[in-house]
């Protein structure tokens, strides 16, 4: 799935927060949003699904497939959400419902939009589970969040923003609240996932050692606006920007070095 942000303008009860971003992805790419905390990357992520917070608004355009978001009716944008773009939160503790079993919340989407019964949701649910690696799937989607660690949490949020098998996957920073074995775990499991499948990636990170290990290309962000983009080979080699060359310092203090990076 493509997708195409053409001066794309947030604002938060008056106050423009995302400034006339403009970035393409096209179908099968995987594109990094990278800047630090507070420069409008998730925002940006929010308004590609139309789910931006109460008192935000959306100008310019958003295209998925040469389709319209932005003003799109509520109808309309609840069929692109989980049927043609998938979403991964933060952190799973929050985003996953604790009384309810993980089996239930991986089948949730296609009970909704494909009016599953009820042994073919558990169906659709062993195989979410055992998609994304998660051990004894047949057992393991009748437990409850706070009985799986946080990177087994994180393996059924992925599970489920791929139950419709949608053409877009947006991940929202799905690696921050993981140390660091688990986080290298996920990262790969993404990348396969995303590769097998053919979707497009748009994955949103501060870090830019985490962006090397799964992005081909990327925007950085700061202050709501882009200030560098181009492919993720370059902006570890050659970044232009201070916003840039900040995040390329930063990384340099993890485990991670440019002579390191593989090629994508």
């Amino acid at each position: 799935m493509s997708l195409e942000v053409t001066d794309l303008v947030i604002e938060i009860d008056g106050v423009r927060v995302v400034d006339g971003l403009s970035f393409r992805v096209a179908d099968g790419e995987r594109l990094g949003i990278i800047g630090e905390s507070g420069s409008g990357k998730s925002l940006t992520a929010l308004a590609i699904l139309g789910l931006l917070p109460e008192g935000a608004a959306a100008s310019g355009s958003i295209l998925l497939n040469d389709r319209e978001v932005i003003g799109a009716t509520e109808r309309e944008l609840a069929r692109i959400r989980g049927d043609e773009v998938g979403i991964v939160f933060q952190e799973p503790q929050t985003a996953l419902n604790p009384i309810r079993t993980v089996g239930r919340q991986i089948a949730e989407a296609p009970r909704i939009h494909r009016g599953l019964g009820r042994a073919a949701r558990r169906e659709v649910a062993v195989a979410g589970a055992r998609r994304v690696g998660l051990p004894e799937p047949e057992r393991i989607i009748d437990r409850y969040p706070h009985q799986l660690s946080g990177g087994q949490r994180q393996r059924v949020a992925i599970a489920m923003a791929l139950a419709l098998d949608p053409g877009l996957l947006i991940a929202d920073e799905p690696t921050t609240a993981l140390d660091v074995t688990i986080q290298a775990e996920i990262l790969d499991l993404l990348r396969a996932l995303v590769t097998d499948a053919g979707m497009s990636l748009v994955f949103i990170t501060h870090d830019l050692a985490v962006l090397a290990q799964i992005a081909t290309h990327a925007v950085v962000m700061e202050s709501g606006r882009i200030v560098e983009q181009g492919p993720v080979a370059t902006l570890l080699t050659a970044p232009r920007s201070p916003a840039t060359q900040g995040l390329l310092r930063d990384a340099r203090a993890t485990l991670w070095r440019p002579d390191e990076k593989e090629e994508r």
